[in-house]
């Protein structure tokens, strides 16, 4: 059974078809990237997968129970996603953002006390947040404001984390932290991965497999050395590329034609 799959999945904007008939499956715990030009369905299929949206026809599955089905407290058990941007006028400390990721575990208290909070402490110790917890968050930058959502996110204790150009806004040392960090998640926790990205050099870096969109459609899925070949590189962005290895990890590295 997969873990995450989409089976003839299709939708569409009042006035645009943003994804169709898309299948696809992840069967064990993996980081899947998901990458593709403006306007081909990546962010769209997240919002599926987390049962924000839901398709026209076919279904968005969580372990092969369709996402309608969920509660949204089942779903937010299983799945957190942290977002490209949201709105800064929360008039909350980071310590408090965070805490509403123990939303979803609460039972008759609003918060177990002790438990709650220890498991908030460790997401921001891992995103390294934890001294400035009494942070205003609408007083934070873009980059700061990820590592806060992406906080809340890990104490949701997930199954699926799915995260929408969340380095974008991270400088290199963060961004480097927090890519070694799901890594690691992944490795010892069997979290699975689901992150959409403009860069393909990153994905190529830190994905176990990748999922290439084009015009709403899966264009290819498998391995990076499988999916990023410079064929369908120029096929899907119009670009010509060299392709070549990472010196240091021997993953993939395009470079553009000029």
């Amino acid at each position: 059974m997969s873990i995450i799959s989409a089976h003839d999945l299709s939708f569409r904007y009042t006035d645009k078809q943003v994804l169709e008939s898309l299948s696809f499956g992840v069967d064990t715990p993996c980081l899947l990237a998901v990458i593709g030009p403006n306007g081909s369905g990546k962010t769209t299929l997240l919002k599926m997968l987390n049962a924000t949206l839901f398709p026209d026809s076919g279904s968005a599955r969580i372990r092969g129970t369709d996402t309608r089905r969920f509660s949204r407290r089942e779903m937010a058990r299983l799945v957190a996603m942290v977002p490209q941007e949201m709105p800064s006028v929360f008039e909350f400390a980071a310590e408090e953002i965070v805490l509403m990721g123990r939303f979803p575990h609460q039972g008759y208290r609003l918060f177990d006390g002790k438990k709650d909070y220890r498991i908030v402490q460790a997401a921001m110790e891992k995103t390294n947040w934890l001294p400035f917890a009494r942070a205003r968050f609408s007083e934070l930058s873009a980059g700061e404001r990820q590592r806060v959502l992406s906080a809340r996110a890990l104490a949701q204790e997930p199954e699926i984390l799915l995260l929408d150009e969340s380095t974008v806004y991270l400088d290199l040392k963060h961004q480097a932290q927090f890519l070694s960090l799901i890594r690691e998640l992944n490795r010892e926790q069997g979290l699975t991965v689901v992150f959409v990205t403009h860069d393909i050099n990153l994905a190529a870096q830190n994905a176990d497999q990748i999922l290439l969109l084009y015009k709403g459609k899966k264009y290819a899925i498998g391995a990076p050395a499988e999916v990023l070949t410079a064929k369908n590189i120029e096929e899907v962005y119009d670009v010509q590329v060299v392709i070549d290895q990472n010196p240091h990890n021997g993953s993939h590295r395009l470079t553009l034609f000029a």
